[in-house]
């Protein structure tokens, strides 16, 4: 059996996660409960939906929260750090890592130097 594609890799692209817009839930939601209840699910197959999708938008705008419609990992909402703060951060933990880093060097160093006396000591009682 021949493959086109390296052993190991995913032929296809990973598919994106949809998102909806809180104005576009409010009109599933009013289209869904006014629909008569043998085309209920024809709204849901049309929009390639689930009723699930349905109770939790219209549990939230029942709760007067609208906010809540707003998908948080992507809102637009969400406030950005500014261009300086996100770079300082970046450096911030850049330093961390390189100490980590040196620290760990400088105790294998010093590892090295007392095992390097330690056999030179051994030489010299051989000789």
């Amino acid at each position: 059996m021949t493959s086109t594609t390296p052993a190991g890799s995913d032929p296809a692209p990973r598919p994106k996660r949809r998102t909806f817009s809180p104005e576009y839930k409010l009109r599933i939601v009013a289209e869904y409960d006014a629909a008569p209840k043998n085309e209920k699910g024809a709204v849901l197959r049309r929009e390639w939906l689930y009723h699930s999708h349905v109770k939790e938008w219209r549990a939230a705008r029942d709760a007067g929260a609208l906010e809540k419609l707003v998908d948080q990992r992507t809102s637009p909402a969400r406030p950005k750090k500014p261009a300086a703060e996100a770079e300082n951060e970046k450096l911030r933990r850049q330093v961390e890592r390189l100490e980590r880093e040196l620290a760990r060097n400088k105790a294998a160093l010093e590892v090295t130097g007392k095992a390097s006396a330690l056999l030179e000591m051994i030489s010299e009682g051989a000789n």
